[in-house]
């Protein structure tokens, strides 16, 4: 019985507010009271019962909820027989607590789109040649698949034939469809809108970056703020001392009309539901932008931001270098550039395809006894000769003798912005590689951004050579750079900021070496198209790796929380504004209370709901 009452409310609503017109019509027009008290009655009686249901149940936990207050000044009217107000406090509430339902569906669009845009179907090659429409949980890594024109790619996966456009804004936010072709990686979820595709499947069902983002920003909002965490305890408290000065009037005063008021009055129905709903409507901004917030405590730490760090290869740079200038020393013969070949191709450095891809075709020699040295480089044994392939500090290590012909060459290489690749064969220096990565396009502009937002200190850590990255450092001006960092001086570098100078710390990477500074940051920002592991250790991820969504994701945060805050003082300003009206005035009543508490109410939801537009000036 209770569930049918409950899962009636919209019929009851309906209901309470046809007899209560039919009660004040009918006093207009016959002057007479019966039916005008009766309709009033009735309307109380069914609008109390689901509220006092939820008010059963709450107290079943030992929790003094909102309908515990109605209910009890439901009965309180009754028990004074003043039936218009009692009527038009259980519809006014049932009315709000139905426009607040519906109002949080819509701040919860985004994610919904978002679920709605998951392929369902894919169209797989079988073995005889033909294609065949599967179910997209049947589909395996490996498979290959047709993509037509207007379908949703329904994995990730890679081209192997055809070209198109597609549309990727399930993924990065951006609507501007993006050319593939053989070889280009494609996401599921994003809609091919012109061309034919086969493509291997690499990522199937949860796995996929798709799944990911549905996933994450689901658990995004089921987490709860520290705001949040604060305000359902302060709920609870609160609750039954509104119960208590209620009771407290009533003993001094004997007017249990005004208890009954305040009752009303105190609901902090606007308090609790103001912050939840800034937090869900920030987070489906960022869905449908291609950021994810992952969870309510992140946007309050990333409000607040001191510093911003950043890795420097793959997320202030491209992330694809290519050599810009090539030294030989000495007599160089084809087969020490098969030595340099052999070591660098079991390697997965980015310097490393670099090299290989300006060497070309070449013979390979079997490699022993490689070493791999921890921000130096790699020691092998090729044919017999000891190779080191790797930085200055390698070399020094090795004992190699640099003459100052190689070390105005390294200094004019640094100064130019350049990594430095440098082989020794025997403990002598053949080859010297500068190598460059290409600092993103409107990184600068990004990072103004970011400055005008409010952050104090951009810093950059890389494990590159001092003098590339002050040149990076300048051209972008970054408050501090610091080169020939390892993983672990990086991590140590967020630690002593954090506990010694206690600055809150995002730090913004992709790579496997970046995952302890992402997790001891506060705020750990990966770039999409990094590695797993960075984006699982991440609170903020930026998918596609576009780094222009970290000014709009900082200032997402900076807006939502700015809107908790908003709603906070809203609630609280209008519940004191109603109990000082309700016991220094005498205008205010139960009626005139219970609409300006759920107009407050909508008032903070609508607030949250600007979020959904939000965008960065």
């Amino acid at each position: 019985m209770q569930g049918k009452i409950l899962k009636s409310k919209d019929i009851i609503t309906v209901l309470s507010g046809i007899l209560i017109v039919i009660a004040f019509v009918s006093l207009w027009m016959t002057g007479t009271t019966a039916v005008f008290e009766g309709a009033l009655i009735i309307a109380s009686i069914i609008g109390v019962a689901p509220i006092a249901i939820q008010a059963y149940q709450a107290l079943r936990v030992k929790v003094v909820s909102i309908d515990v207050l109605v209910t009890i000044a439901v009965i309180g009217a009754f028990i004074i027989q003043n039936f218009e107000e009692s009527a038009i406090v259980t519809f006014l509430f049932l009315f709000g607590a139905q426009l607040e339902l519906r109002t949080l569906n819509k701040t919860r669009s985004a994610i919904k789109e978002l679920t709605e845009m998951a392929p369902e179907s894919a169209v797989r090659l079988m073995e005889d040649g033909s294609f065949e429409e599967i179910d997209v949980d049947d589909v395996d890594v490996g498979d290959t698949l047709l993509v037509r024109t207007g379908a949703r790619v329904p994995v990730d996966g890679v081209v192997l034939s055809g070209d198109g456009n597609i549309n990727e804004a399930s993924i990065t936010g951006e609507s501007l469809p993006v050319s593939k072709e053989i070889g280009s990686n494609v996401f599921a979820g994003t809609i091919l809108d012109n061309g034919t595709l086969q493509i291997k499947a690499d990522k199937v069902g949860e796995d996929t970056t798709f799944g990911k983002i549905i996933e994450l920003v689901e658990e995004a909002q089921d987490s709860k703020s520290e705001a949040e965490r604060f305000i359902d305890q302060f709920s609870k408290w609160y609750t039954p001392s509104v119960l208590a000065l209620s009771l407290i009037v009533w003993l001094f005063s004997r007017n249990i009309e005004l208890a009954i008021t305040i009752l009303v009055l105190g609901c902090p129905g606007a308090l609790v539901i103001g912050v939840p709903v800034s937090n869900v409507a920030g987070i489906g901004n960022g869905a449908r932008h291609g950021v994810l917030l992952k969870g309510s405590e992140v946007i309050s730490d990333f409000s607040n931001l001191d510093t911003m760090i950043f890795d420097k290869t793959g997320t202030l740079t491209v992330g694809n270098p290519a050599v810009s200038e090539t030294i030989y020393y000495g007599d160089l013969s084809d087969e020490i550039l098969g030595y340099l070949a052999s070591i660098e191709r079991e390697s997965d450095h980015p310097l490393a395809k670099a090299v290989l891809d300006e060497i070309g075709e070449v013979a390979y020699f079997p490699v022993s006894d490689t070493t791999v040295i921890k921000g130096g480089g790699i020691v092998a044994t090729v044919e017999g000769y000891r190779v080191s392939v790797g930085n200055v500090a390698l070399m020094k290590q090795e004992g190699v003798e640099l003459s100052d012909a190689m070390i105005h060459d390294i200094t004019r290489l640094e100064k130019a912005g350049n990594s430095l690749v440098i082989t020794a064969v025997n403990g002598e220096i053949k080859v010297l590689m500068g190598i460059k990565d290409p600092i993103r396009p409107n990184v600068k502009d990004d990072l103004e951004k970011l400055k005008k937002l409010g952050v104090k200190n951009l810093v950059m850590l890389s494990g590159d050579n001092q003098g590339t990255v002050d040149v990076v450092g300048q051209e972008l001006g970054l408050t501090e750079v610091h080169g020939n960092m390892l993983p672990e001086d990086k991590s140590a570098y967020v630690k002593m900021l954090i506990e010694e100078k206690n600055q809150i710390v995002a730090f913004v990477g992709d790579g496997v070496n970046d995952s302890p500074s992402l997790a001891l940051a506060q705020i750990g920002i990966a770039m999409g198209s990094g590695t797993d592991v960075a984006i699982e250790t991440s609170d903020v991820v930026l998918m596609n790796s576009d780094f222009s969504r970290l000014p709009h994701a900082l200032g997402l945060a900076k807006a939502t929380a700015r809107n908790m805050i908003q709603n906070i003082l809203i609630a609280v300003g209008v519940v004191l504004i109603l109990l000082a009206s309700v016991l220094f005035s005498d205008w205010m009543n139960m009626t005139i209370g219970m609409l300006v508490h759920e107009a407050s109410i909508l008032v903070v939801i609508i607030n949250g709901m600007r979020l959904l537009k939000y965008k960065l000036k």
